[in-house]
């Protein structure tokens, strides 16, 4: 049977395939080793962030706007992790490289959907350490949890919105050339050089997604950055200035972690060779997850406080019993 089949879909023929082959990481050597280490990474992910979630939400002094955000992108990167992580170890481990096509589009959607919310969270995390540092005396005004929430609850829809709009766009192309995907996963860059119609509606919003998803979010990030460096040089004390560069310490890292891997990859991604460009990627989509959890509990007194009081608490009560 052939895995391409036609639907009619608006007065015009739309080849779909049954299933599609994702490449994967066949053409890199030594992948095996790759697969313990994207084990190594899931297990750490899912540990970390389920710890970043369990101590946020367990501790009332930790129910502020700056660590809302942090929590929601715990959420979106234990999500992402689960989404993406799995189905690579499937293709490297088990060697199922095929998948159908209502699947692959399911994957797509909620790969990118995650990872919007990952960037657009770091954007609102620069948002709140902008309006701590710039307007200090407001913050309690302008930035509440009432608002955070408003603010992450507006992401999840508009980014949902933004890539099902990008989804519906790929549903309209037609398949009859190759069926084999480029990639580790459902990517809509390796599937719109596989259509053989004219595609120019979904290649727009192809190339849209990475300004809205990427470059939009650095924009914002800088911008606010530039004016909290322009704030901190009016403060007088070096003491100060110092505890306020500290509180962007750990923010700065995650945007670093999340964004330089993506954007170099996509800035050389013509230029690149495709086994390099794979990796890039893979790497630069698993391991911000597993690292947020560690630098935010490394670089964040306020966190690091938390578990330090539970740890000495538990401690105490252990001690106690055994009396």
């Amino acid at each position: 049977m052939s895995p391409l089949n036609s639907n009619s879909f608006t007065n015009a023929t739309i080849v779909r395939p049954e299933f599609f082959v994702i490449s994967g990481f066949a053409g890199i050597p030594h992948a095996n080793y790759y697969y313990v280490f994207l084990c190594f990474v899931y297990a750490l992910s899912l540990l970390g962030n389920t710890f970043i979630m369990f101590v946020i939400y367990t501790d009332h002094r930790l129910h502020s706007p700056k660590y809302i955000a942090v929590f929601n992108l715990a959420v979106s990167d234990l999500c992402g992790s689960t989404t993406l992580v799995p189905q690579m170890i499937d293709t490297l481990l088990f060697k199922l490289h095929l998948i159908s096509y209502e699947a692959c589009l399911t994957n797509m959607f909620f790969v990118f959907w995650f990872l919007s919310v990952q960037s657009f969270t770091l954007a609102a995390l620069s948002y709140d350490r902008f309006v701590a540092i710039c307007f200090p005396l407001r913050y309690n005004e302008i930035v509440t949890n009432k608002s955070m929430l408003v603010i992450t609850a507006i992401l999840w829809i508009f980014a949902g919105l933004d890539i099902l709009i990008g989804v519906i766009f790929i549903s309209r192309i037609s398949f009859c050339k190759s069926i084999v995907i480029n990639s580790y996963f459902c990517d809509p860059g390796p599937i719109h050089l596989l259509a053989c119609n004219d595609n120019t509606p979904s290649a727009v919003m192809n190339w849209t997604h990475p300004v809205i998803i990427l470059w939009l979010p650095v924009l914002f990030i800088t911008g606010t950055y530039i004016c909290i460096g322009r704030a901190l040089f009016k403060i007088s004390e070096a003491s100060e200035r110092l505890k306020a560069m500290k509180t962007c310490t750990s923010h700065l890292i995650l945007v670093s972690v999340f964004y330089l891997p993506i954007c170099i990859t996509y800035a050389m991604s013509s230029t690149i060779q495709l086994n390099t460009r794979i990796v890039n990627m893979s790497l630069a989509t698993v391991l911000p997850p597993m690292l947020n959890p560690i630098i935010y509990s490394l670089k964040t007194e306020e966190f690091t406080e938390s578990i330090k009081k539970r740890y000495r608490r538990n401690k105490f009560h252990i001690a106690v019993r055994n009396k």
